[in-house]
């Protein structure tokens, strides 16, 4: 007898409309982004279409395009063209957009004009890590990666550049408004005056656009210089013109001498990017300096920011802040009233009197190697650059103890798989966006994705396979969802997810 086989007829068409459903395990990734942004509050995205007019096609659903937005920065593919393809091609992305295919223009938009509200849903989901159980605020690890700008190193320009550039141009687009002028003249001899006389030749007008610009970057970076003279002298009339130690009397006087003339270089793709060295490469890299505290129970990302510095001394105080704020807000979904962590660790890079001395007043117990020493060399000589107050001394002291290094140990293991999982699994090594304020709004989208990919872990494998709806509760008295109760792992987890 043969073999039977299965039916696969192309034309084969269904007896009954396919339901979204079936298209995904229960355990899928997708179905966890469907359910958390049932519960998210999208009102200040809602609040933006409610001011409009209301004339032309029905819009696309904004849940639908944060559903998609959200997996799509989850999985590594935060291209909109890519989404796009994908609601044809991929299963996950077709069953989040309803069977339905927003074009690329329609993605992108909804995300540049939305991105400061998609990134401010970071503290929505620290709260459901929060109330899941993930975060306990026992050993917190602070630290930063350098990631690419959407800018290249050949555009970078210093002070002296810039000007030549600047005169060139004038020169080229006077030569061309005369060579214009002269055309014109001599075809309304010829021709009569058929022209509105305001076109400007293509040559021209490209000329044009790059004198603007250089001018702009060159204020721009004259403006900064300025600025950052303002901010030294300051710093020096608050300490009685006495510097702290040599490096800072050092940043005084370079402050004073860029503001006469600007040093440094400023890129025209880019101006809010900078060229810094990447510690983990050694290579020079155009990009931002981007910052995570992260809770040691799962690797929680507690606070993320990016800045344009390539050194870390003078972000200690700030991420400290910032993690405050993000547990406060999260403090009554949790029910825990805690807003600080018992313990935060940092690399020397983080090193700063000044910082540590502000930071000291939160109550939290810190550990942060002094200049280039760590807890495996703290009885090495010192280098010539070293630290040498009181407080660098007694945080020795407290390293090169047992617990000390055994609790500053634990720093590398919580906070650099961050950043491996964020750069090598899902491949975010480049912004997509441009200028300061949208890479801090992007790097806030990561940091969320990466808390909605452990609280998907802990939530399914943990807690073990479960049919029906994570998120139970909708609040009735809201239109919009809110925070629902979240089932918690019947295994609280006791060491950081892999």
């Amino acid at each position: 007898m043969p073999k039977r086989f299965r039916t696969c007829d192309l034309n084969q068409p269904f007896l009954l409309p396919p339901a979204l459903q079936d298209w995904l395990p229960q355990q899928h990734l997708a179905r966890f982004v469907a359910e958390v942004c049932e519960q998210l509050d999208l009102s200040a995205i809602y609040g933006a279409y409610q001011r409009r007019d209301g004339r032309g096609m029905m819009a696309y659903h904004p849940l639908l395009l944060t559903r998609l937005l959200l997996y799509a920065y989850c999985v590594g593919q935060p291209s909109s063209r890519r989404i796009e393809r994908a609601t044809y091609d991929e299963v996950p992305f077709r069953y989040l957009a309803a069977n339905q295919h927003p074009d690329h223009d329609t993605i992108a938009n909804f995300r540049r004009e939305h991105l400061q509200s998609l990134a401010g849903l970071f503290v929505q989901a620290l709260a459901l890590c929060r109330e899941a159980g993930l975060v306990k605020l026992g050993h917190m690890a602070l630290d930063g990666t350098k990631l690419r700008a959407q800018a290249s190193q050949r555009a970078n320009r210093t002070h002296a550049q810039l000007s030549a550039e600047e005169c060139a141009l004038a020169r080229q687009v006077q030569q061309l408004l005369a060579t214009a002028e002269a055309t014109d003249t001599a075809e309304d001899a010829l021709y009569g005056a058929h022209r509105r006389g305001d076109e400007l030749p293509d040559e021209l007008a490209t000329a044009e656009q790059r004198l603007h610009k250089l001018r702009e970057a060159k204020q721009r970076m004259e403006q900064q210089a300025r600025e950052a003279a303002v901010q030294a002298e300051r710093e020096r009339v608050a300490a009685g013109g006495k510097p702290r130690s040599a490096a800072e009397k050092k940043r005084w006087q370079r402050a004073r001498r860029n503001a006469q003339a600007p040093a440094g270089a400023i890129n025209l793709s880019d101006a809010d990017s900078r060229l810094m060295k990447d510690g983990a490469t050694g290579s020079f890299v155009q990009g931002y300096n981007a910052q995570a505290a992260v809770d040691d129970a799962a690797q929680i990302v507690v606070a993320a920011e990016v800045t344009p510095q390539p050194h870390d001394h003078a972000q200690l105080g700030p991420m400290i802040a910032q993690a405050k704020s993000n547990l406060e807000q999260t403090a009554a979904a949790s029910g825990d009233a805690r807003t600080t962590p018992a313990t935060l660790t940092a690399d020397a890079g983080y090193w700063s009197e000044e910082s540590l001395a502000a930071a000291e007043s939160s109550g939290i117990d810190l550990l942060v190697a002094p200049g280039s020493t760590n807890a495996r060399t703290v009885q090495a000589p010192l280098s010539a650059n070293a630290s040498r107050s009181a407080r660098a001394r007694q945080m020795r002291a407290r390293l090169g103890a047992p617990p000390g290094r055994a609790v500053y140990a634990q720093r590398k293991a919580i906070v650099e798989p961050v950043f491996a999982q964020i750069k090598e699994r899902r491949g975010f090594r480049r912004f997509s966006l441009r200028g300061l304020a949208q890479v801090r709004s992007e790097w806030a989208l990561i940091c969320l994705t990466h808390n909605l990919l452990k609280l998907h872990r802990a939530t399914y494998r943990r807690a073990g396979a479960r049919n029906g709806p994570i998120f139970a509760h909708r609040s009735p008295r809201t239109s919009q969802p809110a925070l629902g109760k979240l089932h918690r792992p019947r295994c609280r987890p006791r060491t950081p997810l892999r």
